[in-house]
Protein backbone atom coordinates (compact mmCIF):
# COMPACT_ATOMS: atom_id res chain seq x y z
CA UNK A 1 0.00 0.00 0.00
CA UNK A 2 2.89 2.64 1.01
CA UNK A 3 4.65 1.90 -2.54
CA UNK A 4 1.17 1.98 -4.47
CA UNK A 5 0.46 5.61 -2.90
CA UNK A 6 3.91 6.82 -3.27
CA UNK A 7 4.04 5.67 -7.00
CA UNK A 8 0.39 7.27 -7.44
CA UNK A 9 1.55 11.11 -5.82
CA UNK A 10 4.79 10.70 -8.11
CA UNK A 11 2.75 9.95 -11.20
CA UNK A 12 0.01 12.50 -10.73
CA UNK A 13 2.65 15.80 -9.63
CA UNK A 14 4.47 14.28 -12.88
CA UNK A 15 1.81 15.16 -14.71
CA UNK A 16 1.07 18.33 -12.98
CA UNK A 17 4.81 19.48 -14.25
CA UNK A 18 4.00 18.18 -18.04
CA UNK A 19 1.13 19.77 -18.22
CA UNK A 20 1.47 22.94 -16.98
CA UNK A 21 4.18 23.51 -19.35
CA UNK A 22 2.45 22.52 -21.67
CA UNK A 23 -0.23 24.75 -21.39
CA UNK A 24 1.55 27.70 -20.18
CA UNK A 25 3.31 27.98 -23.64
CA UNK A 26 0.23 27.11 -25.52
CA UNK A 27 -1.72 29.93 -23.28
CA UNK A 28 1.50 32.22 -23.20
CA UNK A 29 1.48 32.46 -19.83
CA UNK A 30 2.75 30.47 -16.20
CA UNK A 31 0.23 27.72 -15.42
CA UNK A 32 0.86 27.65 -11.59
CA UNK A 33 0.35 30.76 -8.83
CA UNK A 34 4.18 31.87 -8.29
CA UNK A 35 4.05 31.82 -4.58
CA UNK A 36 3.49 27.83 -4.80
CA UNK A 37 5.50 27.53 -7.81
CA UNK A 38 8.72 29.44 -5.95
CA UNK A 39 8.12 26.83 -2.73
CA UNK A 40 7.71 23.92 -4.82
CA UNK A 41 10.93 24.63 -6.56
CA UNK A 42 13.05 24.85 -3.17
CA UNK A 43 11.49 22.01 -1.47
CA UNK A 44 12.35 19.96 -4.19
CA UNK A 45 15.58 21.60 -4.42
CA UNK A 46 16.65 21.16 -0.95
CA UNK A 47 15.52 17.77 -0.39
CA UNK A 48 17.44 16.54 -3.84
CA UNK A 49 20.44 17.62 -2.29
CA UNK A 50 19.22 15.84 1.33
CA UNK A 51 18.62 12.76 -0.27
CA UNK A 52 22.19 12.55 -2.26
CA UNK A 53 24.14 13.27 0.66
CA UNK A 54 22.85 9.80 1.90
CA UNK A 55 23.95 8.06 -1.71
CA UNK A 56 21.57 7.97 -4.23
CA UNK A 57 17.80 7.52 -3.74
CA UNK A 58 14.84 7.10 -5.82
CA UNK A 59 12.76 9.82 -4.21
CA UNK A 60 16.38 12.13 -4.78
CA UNK A 61 15.81 11.20 -8.35
CA UNK A 62 12.52 11.82 -8.62
CA UNK A 63 13.01 15.27 -6.60
CA UNK A 64 15.91 16.11 -9.36
CA UNK A 65 13.40 15.63 -12.00
CA UNK A 66 10.41 17.72 -10.32
CA UNK A 67 13.11 20.61 -9.90
CA UNK A 68 14.01 20.38 -13.84
CA UNK A 69 10.78 20.88 -14.47
CA UNK A 70 9.97 23.68 -12.40
CA UNK A 71 12.72 25.02 -14.10
CA UNK A 72 10.59 25.47 -17.10
CA UNK A 73 7.60 26.35 -15.80
CA UNK A 74 9.79 29.27 -13.92
CA UNK A 75 10.72 29.68 -17.43
CA UNK A 76 7.21 30.67 -18.45
CA UNK A 77 6.81 32.60 -15.10
CA UNK A 78 9.51 35.08 -15.99
CA UNK A 79 9.01 35.25 -20.26
CA UNK A 80 5.21 35.82 -19.71
CA UNK A 81 4.36 37.14 -16.24
CA UNK A 82 4.88 41.04 -16.58
CA UNK A 83 2.26 41.16 -18.74
CA UNK A 84 0.02 39.50 -15.95
CA UNK A 85 1.03 42.31 -13.81
CA UNK A 86 -0.37 46.35 -14.03
CA UNK A 87 1.48 48.38 -16.29
CA UNK A 88 4.30 50.29 -13.59
CA UNK A 89 6.11 46.98 -13.15
CA UNK A 90 9.10 47.48 -15.09
CA UNK A 91 11.55 44.94 -15.87
CA UNK A 92 13.26 45.82 -12.89
CA UNK A 93 11.18 45.84 -10.54
CA UNK A 94 9.89 42.37 -11.61
CA UNK A 95 13.41 40.48 -11.65
CA UNK A 96 13.42 42.19 -7.90
CA UNK A 97 10.09 40.83 -7.16
CA UNK A 98 10.93 37.27 -8.67
CA UNK A 99 14.43 37.39 -6.92
CA UNK A 100 12.35 38.31 -3.84
CA UNK A 101 9.33 35.70 -4.03
CA UNK A 102 11.80 32.73 -4.75
CA UNK A 103 14.49 33.37 -2.54
CA UNK A 104 11.96 33.59 0.32
CA UNK A 105 10.40 29.90 -1.10
CA UNK A 106 14.45 28.79 -0.20
CA UNK A 107 14.28 30.73 3.22
CA UNK A 108 10.93 29.00 4.33
CA UNK A 109 12.30 25.47 3.58
CA UNK A 110 15.56 26.33 5.20
CA UNK A 111 13.55 27.35 8.43
CA UNK A 112 11.01 24.40 8.57
CA UNK A 113 14.87 22.24 8.62
CA UNK A 114 16.36 23.62 11.04
CA UNK A 115 13.01 24.04 13.41
CA UNK A 116 11.53 20.41 12.63
CA UNK A 117 14.55 18.21 11.30
CA UNK A 118 14.02 16.73 8.20
CA UNK A 119 11.63 13.60 8.66
CA UNK A 120 8.75 15.73 9.94
CA UNK A 121 9.73 19.30 7.71
CA UNK A 122 9.59 17.47 4.67
CA UNK A 123 6.00 16.76 5.22
CA UNK A 124 5.07 19.51 7.21
CA UNK A 125 6.32 21.86 4.80
CA UNK A 126 4.84 19.59 1.81
CA UNK A 127 1.24 19.81 3.37
CA UNK A 128 1.11 23.44 4.36
CA UNK A 129 2.66 24.90 0.54
CA UNK A 130 -0.19 22.42 -0.89
CA UNK A 131 -2.98 23.99 0.74
CA UNK A 132 -2.07 27.00 -0.36
CA UNK A 133 -1.45 25.94 -3.33
CA UNK A 134 -4.65 24.67 -3.72
CA UNK A 135 -6.01 28.46 -2.84
CA UNK A 136 -4.27 30.16 -5.20
CA UNK A 137 -5.47 28.25 -8.23
CA UNK A 138 -9.42 29.40 -7.45
CA UNK A 139 -7.88 32.21 -6.74
CA UNK A 140 -5.75 32.39 -10.13
CA UNK A 141 -9.34 31.39 -11.83
CA UNK A 142 -11.13 34.37 -10.21
CA UNK A 143 -8.31 36.65 -10.72
CA UNK A 144 -8.15 35.61 -14.86
CA UNK A 145 -11.82 35.48 -14.72
CA UNK A 146 -11.61 32.19 -16.55
CA UNK A 147 -9.44 28.93 -17.30
CA UNK A 148 -6.72 30.28 -19.34
CA UNK A 149 -3.28 29.05 -18.29
CA UNK A 150 -5.23 26.69 -16.68
CA UNK A 151 -6.83 22.87 -17.24
CA UNK A 152 -8.43 19.71 -15.79
CA UNK A 153 -5.65 17.42 -16.28
CA UNK A 154 -3.62 19.91 -13.68
CA UNK A 155 -6.60 20.58 -11.56
CA UNK A 156 -7.25 16.65 -11.02
CA UNK A 157 -4.04 15.34 -10.69
CA UNK A 158 -2.72 18.15 -8.33
CA UNK A 159 -5.86 16.30 -5.98
CA UNK A 160 -4.87 12.91 -6.60
CA UNK A 161 -1.46 13.70 -5.86
CA UNK A 162 -2.02 15.43 -2.74
CA UNK A 163 -4.80 12.65 -1.72
CA UNK A 164 -2.14 9.84 -2.15
CA UNK A 165 -0.38 11.28 0.37
CA UNK A 166 -2.18 12.33 2.72
CA UNK A 167 -3.88 8.65 2.71
CA UNK A 168 -0.40 7.61 3.23
CA UNK A 169 1.25 9.81 6.04
CA UNK A 170 -2.16 10.46 7.49
CA UNK A 171 -4.49 7.54 8.04
CA UNK A 172 -1.64 4.66 7.36
CA UNK A 173 0.60 6.11 10.15
CA UNK A 174 -1.80 8.17 11.83
CA UNK A 175 -0.70 11.87 11.23
CA UNK A 176 -3.64 13.96 12.42
CA UNK A 177 -1.74 16.73 11.62
CA UNK A 178 -1.05 15.77 7.69
CA UNK A 179 -4.68 14.37 7.68
CA UNK A 180 -5.99 17.54 8.32
CA UNK A 181 -4.15 19.20 5.88
CA UNK A 182 -4.78 16.79 3.53
CA UNK A 183 -8.62 17.13 3.47
CA UNK A 184 -8.41 20.97 3.25
CA UNK A 185 -6.10 20.35 0.77
CA UNK A 186 -9.22 18.15 -1.01
CA UNK A 187 -11.97 20.59 -0.18
CA UNK A 188 -9.98 23.40 -2.24
CA UNK A 189 -8.73 21.43 -4.88
CA UNK A 190 -12.47 19.81 -5.94
CA UNK A 191 -13.50 23.34 -5.56
CA UNK A 192 -11.05 24.24 -8.17
CA UNK A 193 -11.91 20.76 -10.10
CA UNK A 194 -15.64 22.41 -9.63
CA UNK A 195 -15.14 25.72 -11.59
CA UNK A 196 -13.36 23.94 -14.52
CA UNK A 197 -15.59 21.50 -15.02
CA UNK A 198 -18.76 24.49 -15.63
CA UNK A 199 -16.21 26.34 -17.66
CA UNK A 200 -16.28 24.56 -21.29
CA UNK A 201 -13.32 26.57 -21.91
CA UNK A 202 -11.21 24.80 -19.82
CA UNK A 203 -11.25 21.00 -21.23
CA UNK A 204 -9.14 20.13 -24.50
CA UNK A 205 -10.27 22.76 -27.71
CA UNK A 206 -7.86 21.71 -30.36
CA UNK A 207 -9.64 25.42 -32.79
CA UNK A 208 -8.61 27.27 -29.67
CA UNK A 209 -4.77 25.75 -29.16
CA UNK A 210 -3.85 26.50 -32.55
CA UNK A 211 -5.45 30.19 -32.42
CA UNK A 212 -3.20 30.98 -28.82
CA UNK A 213 -0.33 29.74 -30.61
CA UNK A 214 -0.64 31.61 -33.26
CA UNK A 215 -0.62 34.98 -30.90
CA UNK A 216 2.10 37.18 -30.87
CA UNK A 217 3.93 37.32 -27.69
CA UNK A 218 3.52 40.67 -25.17
CA UNK A 219 5.81 43.38 -26.37
CA UNK A 220 8.57 43.78 -24.02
Amino acid sequence: MDLFLTLVSGVAWTVVYVEAIRVGLRDRTYAMPVAALALNFAWEATYAVSEFTGGVSAQGVVNVVWAAADIAIIWTYLRFGRAELPGFVTRPLFAAWSVLVFGSGFAVQWLFLAHFGTHDATRYAAFLQNLLMSGLFVALYAGRRGPRGQSLVIAVAKWLGTLAPTLLFGVVEGSAFVLGLGVMCSLFDLAYIGLLLRDPASGPHPARDREVRSRPGPSR
